[in-house]
């Protein structure tokens, strides 16, 4: 696609990181395709088929392949801004320090907030989803485990793994989401198959879809794609980053768009004529696995899905702990989360509060007698509050960033306004029609957290220094 924005033409060299020796991150040991493994495991692509597509469908029913490609449509705008950053600069901090560039303070502060929050409540919406796998696959068994102590399995052994190497984490990453994806697509396939070659009409006439089904579905669809950017947290760890990085953040979007929209429309055909409903699935995959003849694939998906919905609590928690660990070496934080482990060189202490902000919602709610299912999507829908104001800030900056650089030229501020714009008509569908409850909170709480990481920054009494440093 084109795009006006000109390739990085000049060397690595010469290009000033923003990734300086207090940091104290390994440098470049990770290689191209370990970088792009950052990207797909926080999308998590195996999740998305068997508990957001439900939910997708859901709202949007026979327009859910619809609401999918509208999403990417928006994704593939925003993956365009950022790879247009990625070639210029690299840093732990993603895209809060695109943002920090080339805005103001006090948006560079909302930017910051914004994506840690997008990243931890995503890390505890996949939490979630980890339970209610485990419960799939423990069945009988499963009632004597409290929802609680999974919580701490999932969480726990993801910030285990993010503090001892991330070469390993990102390896680990990469087979399990592999693996996963191709039984999916194998079933999938299989449904397509049966059902011959012809068009499922239903579908392409949007048979009793709704605007506002539309509408809100394609907020969920957006949550199935985030975290594609995250590849870009491993700005010091990932070898020719501005290279590698930008390339990752591209792919993962596209690959993992055409994989949804693929899988939603072989979802919706599948369950046709059924007595079971796709909205109300909590495996959609096993259930079709079953019915086209290959059982054994149902528990193989269901693992699969068990260890992704890890992978990506994992990638999450990476993500949100090197973003946390530049937010305090800038002043946004408390500087104790700054600290990197001696030997390992990861954001121990970052890791361990990102963690926590993972587990603890989950814990609290389903304690509260909330089930995995709902606490997944309600994690979810609160992550894409955060997604879209990162995404949001990223395209305001982009023209002002290549001004800069003197490359601005008007297919990039065409490409910032329509990214700006995508983003104000997704947010802007979350709010009308009015959702259901308990939908319809969620920005107000999201809103209170905003507010509360502003107050911070004007109260701090290093608010002068980090203005300063901008």
């Amino acid at each position: 696609m084109e795009t006006g924005l000109d390739e990085d033409d000049v060397s690595e060299a010469t290009v000033k990181l923003a990734q300086p020796a207090a940091y104290q991150l390994k440098q470049h040991i990770l290689s191209p395709l370990e970088t792009l493994a950052q990207s797909v495991s926080a999308i998590a692509p195996s999740a998305s088929p068997t508990l957001t597509v439900p939910l997708v469908f859901a709202l949007a029913g026979e327009g859910t392949w619809l609401a999918y490609v509208l999403a990417l449509v928006c994704v593939g705008l925003v993956a365009l801004c950022v790879a247009a950053f990625a070639r210029d600069s690299a840093s732990p901090g993603s895209l809060y320090v695109y943002a920090r560039s080339s805005l103001p303070p006090v948006f560079a502060s909302l930017a910051a907030w914004a994506l840690f929050f997008a990243y931890v409540t995503t890390a505890a919406s996949v939490t979630a989803g980890f339970i209610n796998y485990a419960y799939e696959l423990l069945g009988e068994y499963g009632k004597h485990i409290s929802p609680v102590v999974l919580d701490a399995v999932a969480t726990g052994g993801a910030v285990w793994l993010a503090q001892r190497d991330v070469k390993m984490s990102t390896r680990v990453m990469l087979w399990t989401e592999a693996v996963s994806v191709c039984l999916i697509s194998f079933v999938i396939g299989l449904v397509l198959w049966r059902h011959g070659l012809h068009f499922d009409m239903p579908q392409l006439r949007l048979q009793g879809v709704s605007f506002s089904g539309v509408s809100l579905g394609v907020t969920l669809a957006l949550f199935s794609f985030v975290g594609f950017e995250s590849a870009t947290a491993l700005g010091s760890e990932a070898r020719e980053p501005l290279k590698t990085i930008p390339q990752a953040v591209i792919r993962s979007a596209f690959l993992a768009g055409i994989f949804f929209l693929v899988c939603a429309y072989g979802e919706v055909l599948g369950f046709r004529g059924s007595s079971h409903s796709l909205g109300e699935s909590t495996a959609p995959l096993g259930y079709l696995a079953v019915k086209n003849g290959v059982p054994l694939f149902s528990i193989l998906i269901d693992i699969g899905v068990l260890v992704s919905m890890f992978a990506s609590t994992l990638a999450c928690t990476i993500a949100a702990a090197r973003v946390l660990m530049l937010m305090a070496h800038h002043g946004l934080a408390h500087s104790f989360l700054a600290r990197t482990h001696a030997r390992k060189q990861t954001p121990g202490v970052a890791g361990m509060v990102a963690g926590l902000g993972a587990f603890l919602p989950v814990a609290l709610l389903c304690r509260a007698g909330v089930s995995a299912a709902d606490v997944y999507g309600w994690m979810g829908t609160l992550s894409v509050y955060g997604f879209l104001t990162i995404y949001g800030l990223v395209a305001v900056s982009l023209p002002i960033h290549l001004k800069r650089r003197g490359k601005l030229k008007p297919a990039g501020v065409a490409l910032s306004a329509a990214t700006a714009a995508a983003m104000l008509l997704a947010t802007f569908g979350n709010f009308y029609p009015l959702p259901p409850a308990p939908l319809r909170y969620f920005p107000y709480i999201y809103v209170a957290y905003l507010t509360t990481g502003t107050i911070w920054y004007f109260c701090s009494p290093r608010r002068r220094a980090m203005a300063a440093s901008f």
